[in-house]
């Protein structure tokens, strides 16, 4: 995967790209930390990589759950609230006994659902708001599939640049490097202080 989507030919095309470069942008983050490195909150924030790409995986989840249900509405969870609350917990950091081997192989099983999802489902198709989350929209009755898909874009890119400064918290890493070094590109030592320098 490089750094950029290719060109694309059509909506669902770039769909796909621009989510398959955003869940790319994590393996990035990740590349060359240790577990314990990974696990560690090295920022003023409380978040880890491992944390951050458990989130990922989550919000993944959700989203699809509701894209595989539209038009109608997803299954809500019955479970106590108590515990969905500490499962919601739970997503945002990477306990003692994870590996980022573990985490990152559950966040490509979602991945691969994500993007089966991009490839088949009916864009157009309405995806229900429940109307009694507080932080939902009360003046909108539905989404489209379409419409999750940007939303997902804007969830993973937002939170891949939460990662990038975690990373470069851990040890001056940038994100060319990682890719670098993820990608194998050729190296490229002369352009290091460089990237490092921009503002």
């Amino acid at each position: 995967m490089p750094a950029m989507p290719p060109p694309i030919a059509g909506e669902r095309a770039g769909l796909k790209e621009y989510l398959a470069a955003q869940q790319h942008a994590f393996h990035a983050i990740a590349y060359g930390l240790t577990d314990e490195q990974a696990r560690s909150a090295p920022s003023v924030s409380a978040l880890s990589i491992g944390g951050l790409i458990k989130h990922a995986t989550t919000c993944q989840r959700g989203w699809m759950r509701r894209v595989s249900a539209a038009p109608a509405m997803a299954e809500e969870d019955a479970r106590p609230m108590a515990e969905q609350q500490a499962d919601y917990a739970d997503e945002f950091v990477m306990r003692d006994d994870e590996t980022l081997a573990d985490i990152l192989a559950a966040f490509d099983a979602q991945n691969a659902e994500t993007i089966r999802l991009v490839e088949t489902a009916d864009l157009a198709a309405a995806v229900p708001i429940p109307q009694d989350v507080p932080w939902l929209p009360k003046d909108v009755s539905a989404w489209s599939v379409r419409w999750v898909f940007f939303h997902l874009i804007e969830e993973l890119a937002r939170h891949a640049g939460h990662g990038h400064i975690i990373r470069e918290s851990i040890d001056g890493a940038t994100l060319y490097e990682l890719l670098a070094g993820l990608e194998g590109w050729p190296k490229t030592e002369w352009l290091t202080p460089w990237i490092r320098a921009q503002p």
